[in-house]
């Protein structure tokens, strides 16, 4: 515990670092990516948000769910908006998602022992169509077809591999991602709220 200003012991949920406990998911179709994420952001074992967004846009057809540190998260995502907003005034192009996620993997490697940070990073560009890498703590970066991620992530590895199948539609993976995070929110305490879903194409 810290002491307060004020002389007491203050209570766990004033001090503790605010923690996106969440479960967040993107997947891989034909045209591009689904994404989805709970909305609870807790502060030890008190919520501190329930209308929390995990999906943070970098690019215009780039965006990054994140869980770990809420604090750790926004600013890596700020960093890589602000470098993939530079190569894109310089080159004219529109940046990659290959190109993004391993601006994400320098942040996450080379802070790895001061950040708590893990990021899905994914989208759609007009070399490779819908991606999603996934940058677990510590900050290795790989391409998989579907990704999961944040303390909700557990529960449901085993309903995610017997359930997922190679080239479904978008509508079949908006069923996937809200089916799994719904999942995840009924058994984790750390998420819940309200399940955010997005389609980029």
């Amino acid at each position: 515990m810290f002491q307060s200003d004020i002389g007491f012991d203050a209570p766990e949920w004033l001090t503790a670092e605010h923690m996106t406990g969440t479960t967040i998911m993107a997947v891989e179709f034909a045209d591009g990516v689904v994404f989805g994420a709970d909305s609870r952001t807790s502060t030890g074992t008190y919520v501190a948000n329930r209308v929390t967004d995990k999906l943070t846009q970098v690019s215009d057809k780039i965006y990054c769910c994140r869980s770990g540190s809420a604090a750790d998260t926004q600013a890596i995502a700020d960093y890589v908006k602000f470098y993939l907003d530079l190569q894109e005034n310089e080159t004219n192009e529109e940046p990659t998602v290959e190109v993004a996620s391993r601006i994400f993997q320098l942040f996450c490697y080379n802070n790895r022992d001061m950040l708590s940070a893990s990021i899905i990073c994914a989208g759609w560009d007009k070399i490779k169509g819908g991606q999603v890498f996934c940058l677990p703590l510590g900050g290795m970066c790989v391409r998989m077809p579907f990704a999961i991620g944040g303390s909700g992530s557990t529960y449901i590895y085993g309903h995610c591999d017997n359930t997922y199948k190679e080239g479904m539609s978008e509508a079949e993976c908006l069923k996937f991602v809200s089916e799994a995070v719904a999942i995840a929110m009924h058994r984790d305490g750390s998420s819940g709220g309200m399940i955010r879903l997005a389609v980029l194409t």
